[in-house]
This record gives C-alpha cells, sequence and structure tokens, in this order.
C-alpha cells in the first residue's frame, strides 16, 4: 500500500509539473499583453520576491546537502518528485501573483524580425522538451524514481553520457529557457525585469549545479567542462565521452 502511495504521489506531483509548464509557456506569450499594475515600486517588490522565493526553492532543494537532510524525513524514491512539485508551485506562484509594469521597451511590427523570434521562442521550448528527453525524461521528474520503489527495484541513475545536444552545450535546456525569455517581439519593462532576473539566476544555478557534478562526476565532468561551452555553442567541438545529468 505505501508503495502504491508512493507511485500515486510520484504520477500527481508530475501532473502538476506538466500543467505548470504549459501554463507557463501560454504566461511568456501572453506576457506583454498584461493589464500593468498601478505601483510600480509595488509590483517591483513583489516581483522581485516570487523570483528571489523560486530561486532559493529551485536551486536549494537541489543541493546535495539539503537532499542529505530531506531525506531523513522523506523516503528517498520520493525526493525527486516533491522537488517537482515545490518547483511547480513556485513558478504557479509568479504565473498567478505576477504584477506587470507599464511602458513597452521595442515592439516589432508585422515583418521577419517578428516572425524570427516567435519561431525561435516556439523552438525553444521544443527544443527544451526534447533534451530532457536526452537524459532521461522521467527520471528527471521523478517518475522513474516512484515507479521502481513501486515494483520493490533499485534505483540506479542514468548513465553519463553525451546525447547530441550535450555535444554542443553542457546546458541545453538552459539555454533554451534563456532563448524562450529573450524572443520577445514586443518587450515591456516588466518582460526585461523578468528576464534579466531569470538570467542572472540561471548562470548562478549553472555554478551551482556545476561544483555539484564535479563532485559527484570528479575529473570526467572536468575534461567535459573543458571540452564542451556552457551556452554558446562553438563551430568546432571536441567528441566527448561524457555529459551532466542536470541536478535541477
Amino acid at each position: 500500500m505505501l508503495r502504491l502511495l508512493g507511485l500515486l504521489y510520484g504520477v500527481f506531483c508530475y501532473l502538476v509539473f506538466l500543467g505548470a509548464f504549459l501554463y507557463s509557456i501560454w504566461f511568456l506569450w501572453t506576457f506583454d499583453s498584461l493589464q500593468p499594475a498601478a505601483s510600480v515600486s509595488r509590483a517591483l517588490l513583489i516581483d522581485g520576491g516570487l523570483l528571489a522565493l523560486f530561486a532559493l526553492q529551485h536551486s536549494g532543494m537541489a543541493r546535495q546537502s539539503f537532499k542529505r537532510a530531506w531525506t531523513r524525513l522523506i523516503p528517498r524514491p520520493l525526493e525527486r518528485s516533491t522537488y517537482v512539485l515545490f518547483s511547480s508551485l513556485a513558478l504557479l506562484a509568479i504565473i498567478v501573483f505576477w504584477q506587470p509594469l507599464p511602458g513597452v521597451i521595442w515592439n516589432l511590427g508585422p515583418g521577419i524580425g517578428r516572425t524570427v523570434l516567435n519561431i525561435l521562442f516556439w523552438a525553444a521550448w521544443l527544443n527544451l522538451l526534447v533534451s530532457t528527453f536526452l537524459i532521461d525524461h522521467f527520471e528527471l521528474f521523478g517518475i522513474k524514481q516512484v515507479w521502481m520503489y513501486y515494483r520493490g527495484l533499485p534505483f540506479q541513475p542514468p548513465a553519463f553520457q553525451t546525447p547530441l545536444t550535450y555535444k554542443v552545450v553542457r546546458h541545453p535546456i538552459y539555454l533554451s529557457f534563456l532563448a524562450a525569455f529573450w524572443s520577445a517581439p514586443r518587450m515591456t519593462p516588466g518582460h526585461l525585469f523578468f528576464s534579466v532576473m531569470c538570467t542572472g539566476f540561471i548562470l548562478v544555478g549553472i555554478w551551482l549545479e556545476e561544483r555539484d557534478l564535479i563532485r559527484f562526476h570528479g575529473e570526467r565532468y572536468v575534461v567535459y567542462r573543458n571540452q564542451v561551452p556552457m551556452l554558446i555553442p562553438r563551430p568546432t567541438i571536441k567528441n566527448v565521452e561524457s555529459s551532466p545529468l542536470t541536478e535541477e
């Protein structure tokens, strides 16, 4: 019964994530058409607090030290699902309580520029989804862990490898987020604030994540990091034997 409940909990967390993920795409697509808040200072305070809450939760709960303490309270097979649930709730809080800012920084009319940015926006989300499957989508979002727990089998993390886009950049998922955030034919101050803050959070998150990956994988990850760029592809990339399995 406990294993069945664990499986149902994992599926529930995944469905919450899926709903939050799709909602966030729609939120960003319609971001710059939202009605501005009455008070700019109040809006900045709320928006900054929401982003800070998400950053602290997302990176804090992903650290190995937190996981060791956290799994003393919850079963280890449920750790990833719980992380996914908390991350999804923090993301939904941003969407629900976000306060738009007045003004327009740029607004591209009909033409090639707007078309290119719209294509880039949707291509970024597609690349993000594909990248999660390249490194094991269901392990990343906790489904595999609860399934193995339900079957009474030991869980083995995915092998360290470099599938497709991970040979070009070390963090294609983060690159996809950045492309989606900045692909805005109409850029408002609220969207700019969101994009700048999230870019900073991603860069800090990469630094923290790679520090954990070096501890976990040792020299293999150091070699990989030296050979493959972080976010911006290079014209020529050497073949490597390993790729990051994201801790975020």
